[in-house]
């Protein structure tokens, strides 16, 4: 069975459709681009289909991908099977063509999982947060240590040059997203487990199911796997130890096999630290990236690194130079001598780390600048959301980015602004991108640190904020 209760047998197998045609739902995601890329190289022929254009679906384009702005059944000619992700609903135009037509689907994760499967060390990385950031550290890790993996990013790392990555097959590295239990479709036998916290509440109800599909995704590991959690989350912890392969927790705490000794931060926030194992000092790493969260994801990377049995001075080289993935708290522009970011994070833990780094940096003010993502999400954590921007100066709100989701009319973002101010905090409703932008340069100064935040399109105000230039004065 799968982990959504449907008969395996009723899923396509990719590997039977070589060279044929392979046609994607949603093409531009960082997900389903990067796989498309990889089909392609892969010797597949590949279409795919988005609601808008993006710099993504640009580069499979360039790549001699088929694109079709727009869904339409139109859109399935001559397709032998259909990759779809767990946002696209059935009703989607194509989808129901392609099930009129008979034409074979296969969800995104059963995809990842089909291409995971036989790898000897396949590594799973799954967390409310953090995943991206750890996977991309582990990705240039295992190559700056020779290894040749494969690797599936939810972001763009332009270390591998873009989200995914051909290998050898011996290794696999891939981001495990617990959305609609997504990750159990997954092949790992290495999970790493970087936190359990509230989120997609609108599907698992309340944490508890959160943490029994964690617990469902460590049940996924043979007896000869790695089970790696952060073990100052009770929860993950938890997991960890209650499953039935190889375990190893790490973090602050002294009760952790994995910790950080002789611990000190950087003017800028990057950590400085020895890693010990259970007494054993592994080595001595210095973080290229800022904050208490990336420090605890580097050890996480460490943890799985030393499992491997890599040379784990070149992982300390990589996690030196490492820089980030896109859209993790990437710097954009500086424009009208403001630094302009933008960071995927969407929930309060991931904003608030965000900003916690943004203030580290040198500035005047700090403008946070809030995409709201899904109806569901904002209504589950309204008041989470409202205790999660205190270190900034001003925050601009925009309309809620609804995603998959439908308009159920008793949520807004008008709805977060005065129960912010009633915080002290400098909070504004700016709809729309244009509106964000205009407040923005009538409102900002030289020397302010700007920082959207957001998982939807919110990075395409920073495109327009940049590609806009300078304020005539």
């Amino acid at each position: 069975m799968t982990a959504s209760g449907e008969m395996d047998s009723m899923v396509a197998d990719i590997h039977d459709y070589q060279k044929r045609h392979v046609h994607f739902i949603g093409i531009g995601g960082s997900s389903m681009s990067g796989l498309a890329g990889l089909l392609k190289e892969e010797g597949y022929v590949v279409s795919g289909s988005d609601k808008t254009r993006s710099h993504k679906t640009d580069h499979l384009q360039e790549k001699g991908i088929e694109i079709h702005i727009g869904h339409s059944a139109e859109n399935l000619r001559g397709a032998d099977v259909v990759v779809y992700s767990a946002a696209i609903s059935p009703d989607n135009v194509e989808r129901a063509e392609a099930a009129r037509l008979g034409v074979p689907e296969i969800e995104r994760c059963d995809l990842i999982g089909q291409l995971m499967a036989g790898s000897s060390f396949a590594v799973g990385v799954s967390g409310t947060h953090g995943k991206t950031t750890t996977t991309s550290m582990l990705a240039q890790a295992f190559l700056s240590a020779g290894a040749d993996p494969a690797i599936h990013i939810g972001g763009e790392l332009d270390f591998i040059g873009g989200s995914t990555r051909r290998g050898d097959g011996n290794d696999f590295i891939c981001e495990a997203c617990e959305f609609k239990e997504s990750f159990l479709h997954f092949k790992p036998t290495v999970a790493v487990i970087t936190n359990i916290d509230e989120d997609h509440l609108d599907f698992y109800g309340d944490i508890d199911h959160i943490e029994a599909a964690f617990r469902k995704f460590a049940d996924l590991l043979p007896e000869s796997g790695w089970c790696v959690a952060w073990g100052d989350d009770f929860r993950a912890r938890r997991v960890c130890l209650e499953s039935h392969c190889n375990r190893m927790t790490y973090g602050l705490n002294p009760d952790n096999d994995l910790r950080p000794e002789n611990l000190s931060y950087d003017a800028r926030g990057c950590a400085h630290f020895d890693a010990v194992l259970c007494g054993e000092v592994l080595g001595h790493f210095n973080i290229g990236v800022a904050s208490e969260a990336n420090m605890l994801d580097a050890l996480a990377v460490i943890g799985v690194c030393y499992i491997r049995g890599l040379d784990l001075q070149k992982v300390a080289g990589a996690l030196e130079s490492f820089v980030g993935a896109h859209r993790r708290f990437e710097l954009t522009s500086r424009t009208d001598g403001v630094k302009c970011y933008t960071d995927y994070g969407h929930n309060p833990a991931e904003i608030k780390n965000a900003l916690k780094i943004a203030s580290l940096q040198p500035h005047r003010e700090l403008w946070s600048v809030f995409q709201p993502h899904t109806y569901s999400r904002t209504k589950t954590l309204f008041d989470q959301f409202l205790e999660t921007f205190d270190l900034a100066d001003h925050v601009l709100v925009t309309d809620i980015c609804a995603a998959r989701e439908v308009d159920p009319g008793d949520i807004s973002a008008a709805m977060l602004i005065e129960p912010l101010r009633a915080r002290g905090l400098d909070a504004v409703l700016t709809p729309s991108f244009d509106d964000a932008e205009a407040y923005l340069r009538s409102h900002w100064h030289e020397g302010d640190l700007m920082i959207s935040h957001g998982c939807g399109d919110i990075d395409l105000l920073n495109e327009q904020i940049a590609r806009n230039g300078d304020t005539p004065r």
